[in-house]
């Protein structure tokens, strides 16, 4: 029951977060915890705040995926212009009018955004972006589906 109840929190804001809730194994849950303690067993009281993820374990699971021509950024500034995403991508082939910032129904950004590449290709290559900064934020960047990002930019006009 506290499951079910907690998953109605999907895409909702704490304070001034956005949040997504997705089921897990048990041993995702673990794997998480265990990320917050430092090797020798301590909990780590030294940062208090989120760092980014490493990026050598999270990156090597995003190699392995299947590419599209399109990547979903996650954790963006609420502020972050689709210029500014464009300067992120300057090094890479991205078709400028198919960068959309998702929005919820009342029209404040959630902090994602979808992008399309040239090909999937630059699309994976784009993907040495991933963990890099926009602002003071760390984004993310999976690879995504078209449909994926039609979804997004229909809510975002209702």
């Amino acid at each position: 029951m506290q499951v079910e109840f907690a998953l109605q929190r999907d895409r909702q804001n704490m304070g001034r977060r956005y949040v997504e809730v997705f089921r897990c194994k048990k041993q995702d849950y673990y794997n998480a915890v265990a990320s917050e303690v430092n090797y020798e067993g301590i909990y780590d009281n030294d940062y208090h705040g989120s760092p980014p993820p490493s990026r050598t374990k999270r990156f090597s699971d995003k190699d392995q995926m299947e590419y599209t021509e399109i990547l979903k950024m996650r954790g963006l500034p609420f502020s972050a212009t689709k210029a500014q995403i464009i300067d992120f991508f300057k090094d890479f082939k991205l078709i400028e009018d198919r960068v959309h910032i998702a929005c919820r129904p009342d029209g404040k950004a959630t902090g994602e955004a979808f992008v399309e590449f040239v090909s999937p290709d630059e699309a994976k290559r784009a993907m040495c972006k991933d963990k890099m900064t926009i602002g003071s934020r760390y984004v993310e960047l999976f690879p995504s589906t078209t449909d994926e990002a039609r979804r997004a930019e229909s809510r975002s006009r209702q």
